[in-house]
């Protein structure tokens, strides 16, 4: 390896320490070098800013953890939806396999957003359940998921850990140490249940 080899490498390695290093004191201390390679999302230019620092930094720390919720929640109902069309066939959410009161919910929030005006969030009506109500989907129609999990008392357990943790997430709370760590354990168990 050429001298100028070894120090271009050398130059590389120092200087993404050097980021590394430069990121943890921005998260630390809430403060922003101006860096700005980083655009987790499209802000708008004119406004964003004018949100206080501080508050962007938490939201900054909490996206990771959004991300992870969003991604496990879509695979639950995911999960659901394939496993009940699989047994009852592609009308599986009219069938008797879904509790009239959480049809009769999802329904409403669904006229709801009709009467809005806005978008329809999707036109799957388990989108319209809520994550509480997808665990009791689960639980009553153990007799399909019981060759998915383990335990439908493990599944409760979990489920309702996960939606404890889905309220600070949801409603912009920032997570504490223990409960980040918490939800890397539950999403963790969550797959191990199908283990």
């Amino acid at each position: 390896m050429s001298n100028l080899t070894r120090s271009l490498k050398q130059f590389a390695m120092t200087s993404q320490l050097i980021e590394h290093d430069l990121d943890s004191v921005e998260k630390k201390y809430s403060v922003d070098f101006g860096r700005n390679y980083r655009n987790t999302v499209g802000q708008d230019e004119s406004y964003y800013p004018q949100i206080e620092l501080d508050i962007r930094s938490e939201a900054a720390i909490m996206a990771p953890h959004y991300e992870t919720f969003y991604s496990l929640e879509k695979a639950v109902r995911r999960l659901i939806s394939g496993t009940l069309s699989a047994s009852e066939g592609p009308n599986w959410w009219m069938s008797t396999r879904i509790p009239v009161i959480i049809r009769a919910n999802a329904e409403n929030t669904q006229k709801k957003e009709i009467d809005s005006g806005v978008t329809p969030r999707s036109d799957e009506s388990i989108d319209f359940c809520t994550f509480g109500e997808l665990g009791e989907i689960i639980k009553t129609n153990w007799d399909v998921f019981a060759s998915i999990f383990s335990s439908i008392k493990a599944v409760e357990r979990v489920m309702s850990n996960l939606n404890t943790l889905r309220g600070p997430i949801a409603h912009c709370s920032l997570l504490a140490d223990d409960e980040v760590l918490r939800l890397k354990l539950t999403v963790r168990d969550w797959f191990r249940l199908m283990e």
